[in-house]
This record gives structure tokens, C-alpha cells and sequence, in this order.
């Protein structure tokens, strides 16, 4: 794993693959609240590996007892309506799904508050055993704004959601697993569920940047769309993909049975 020099303070950024991005939340001590200054180092690095034409998939993860915690409270506790309204405050942390490389959060831990919003921004969730999910602000006398209400009730349906978010419940990874909310929980161990996250971002990074690109955008497409919008969609991302070279080269390695060199063009 190639670790890179870099500005950050509250982030760690690596290289674990020569195409996947690796970004660790790295606030300890504060088992990694997000705060306003973390929020802009994840979205400066994921604007550098998003830039990066050698980079094919990216990870976020934090630390084995903590994901993010939440939002950092001392941050926000002495805030007023004027302030977080004429802010747009939290807008920053949706710079994420604007991102149109494949994001993979690997948790571990708590992912509560804002922890769970941002994992729930990623494209996968790999979870491991450890991992603990929540949406607790109704404990704060607020509600999520980040996603939370939306985010959680389209991936568990509105009942369940309802319930974790009014009660303040945690869950875990096995609820987490079993409701869809991820993709899969990985084994036991420690930096387990960071090796497998690399293993998944190095097999998409493999495969041609275009189509990857144009299944991300269909599948996030499903959210906002009715089916047959969706469908629609789905066939004007799929017919400019035979423009391609990679659909030359994937065909044409399949008809061959050889594996295919995609050249991301």
C-alpha cells in the first residue's frame, strides 16, 4: 500500500491498489465527528481522485471503533437559525454524491448521525461485525439533515425508518444486512472489512471507466425515477456506450475468450 504526501490534517489518503483511492477519517480523539474543516479535506481528496485518471474506484473508511461517530456537536451546538440557514449549513457534505467514480464506504464501528448519512451517500456499504448504525439526532432535539429521513426511509422502507429515527435506535450490521441497507457483512477482524473494500474497488477499477460511469448514474437514476423513466434512461445511457472503444474491445475479448484490455475510451 502506497501511502501520498499530503496537506491533511484529519484525513489519511493512500493508494492501495495503483487504481483505487483509499480515504481514512483520521480525528481519533473524537472518533471522527464530522466537523466543517474534516468535511472540506474528504471533499478536496475526492476531488483529487475523482481528477486522477489512474484512480477507477475510491474507499472511505475510518477506524476500527469508529466510522464518524456523528457530527461534531461542540461544532454545532451554539448555532441560531440565522446562522445554519443562511449558511445552506451541511450543504458541504453532499459534495459526495456528486462524485462520479464508484465510492465504497468500509465500516467499522459506530457510523451514527452523520456517520450513517455519509456511509448511506456511498455507492456500496460493506459492514463489518462491529459495525453499528444510527440515526440519534431526535436525542438532540433535531432531526438528520444530511440525508437521513430520505436515505434511510428509500433503502429500509418508511415503517422501519420511522421508527430508528423517532426512537433514536441503533442498529446493527446484521439489522443493517438483513434490511438492505448494505451490501454485505464482511468476516470478522480487524481491517477486514478495509481488504475486502479494496478487493470489490480494485475488480470495478478494472473494468472500463464509461460503462462504470453510465451504471453508477443508472442505478442512482432508480431514486428519482419512475420505472419508466428509469428504463428510458437506462437505454440512452446503455445505446452511446456501442460508440465506445471498450465495447469493441469487451465483445470482442468475450467472442475471443481472452480477458479484456479496456483502454477507458
Amino acid at each position: 500500500m502506497s501511502s501520498q504526501s499530503s496537506p491533511y490534517s484529519l484525513i489519511l489518503t493512500s493508494r492501495p491498489e495503483p487504481s483505487v483511492s483509499l480515504i481514512t477519517l483520521n480525528r481519533p480523539k473524537a472518533l471522527n465527528a464530522l466537523s466543517t474543516p474534516l468535511l472540506l479535506e474528504i471533499n478536496q481528496a475526492l476531488e483529487e481522485a475523482e481528477n486522477d485518471d489512474d484512480i477507477g474506484a475510491i474507499i472511505l473508511t475510518g477506524s476500527e471503533k469508529a466510522f464518524a461517530a456523528g457530527a461534531d456537536i461542540k461544532e454545532m451546538k451554539d448555532k441560531e437559525f440565522a446562522d445554519v440557514y443562511k449558511s445552506d449549513f451541511l450543504y458541504n457534505w453532499t459534495r459526495i454524491t456528486r462524485i462520479q467514480k464508484p465510492i465504497i464506504a468500509a465500516v467499522s464501528g459506530y457510523a451514527l448521525g452523520g456517520g450513517c448519512e455519509l456511509a448511506m451517500m456511498c455507492d456500496i456499504i460493506l459492514a463489518s461485525p462491529t459495525a453499528t448504525f444510527g440515526q440519534p439526532e431526535i436525542k438532540l432535539g433535531i432531526i438528520p439533515g444530511a440525508g437521513g429521513t430520505q436515505r434511510l426511509t428509500h433503502a429500509i422502507g418508511k415503517s422501519r425508518a420511522m421508527e430508528l429515527i423517532l426512537t433514536g435506535r441503533n442498529f446493527s450490521a446484521k439489522e443493517a444486512e438483513t434490511w438492505g441497507l448494505v451490501s454485505r457483512v464482511v468476516d470478522a477482524g480487524e481491517g477486514e472489512v478495509v481488504k475486502e473494500a479494496i478487493k470489490v474497488a480494485a475488480i470495478i477499477a478494472s473494468k472500463g471507466r464509461i460503462s462504470v460511469q453510465a451504471a453508477k448514474e443508472a442505478v442512482n437514476a432508480a431514486y428519482e425515477l419512475s420505472l419508466n423513466e428509469g428504463l428510458r434512461l437506462e437505454r440512452r445511457l446503455f445505446h452511446p456506450l456501442f460508440a465506445t472503444k471498450d465495447q469493441k474491445e469487451g465483445m470482442a475479448a468475450f467472442a475471443e475468450k481472452r480477458e479484456a484490455t479496456f483502454t477507458h475510451s
